[in-house]
């Protein structure tokens, strides 16, 4: 399957943003999809993860509340809605499942 995310962008402080990952190629299928970030000289943070076949969703402590990925069968595509963003935010945000890795998506939030 191949990844595409998009999305990105810059916003101010506890704005929100929705990101999107959709797959090509096949559909998700079974799989988990990811969403990982990765700040500037920091190391790749696991951010949320969706159970395409039941919609079982988990999340980082750092974004509980604020963040709810979700999936559109249809569409075949996983979307992170972020909301209240924070600078800590700030980072390439990439989708994934066990074998593919999209390409990132920048997200900057200002204070």
């Amino acid at each position: 399957v191949q990844l595409q995310a998009s999305g990105g962008g810059l916003v101010q402080a506890g704005g929100s943003l929705r990101l999107s990952c959709a797959a090509s190629g096949r559909a998700f299928g079974s799989l988990a999809v990811f969403w990982f970030r990765r700040a500037p000289g920091k190391e790749r943070d696991f951010v949320a993860s969706i159970i395409w076949s039941n919609g079982s969703t988990y999340y980082a402590d750092s974004v509980k509340g604020r963040f709810t990925i979700s999936g559109d069968n249809a569409k075949n595509t996983v979307y992170l809605q972020m909301n209240s963003l924070k600078p800590e935010d700030t980072a390439v945000y990439y989708c994934a499942t066990s074998t593919s890795v999209g390409q990132g998506t920048q997200v900057t939030v200002s204070s």
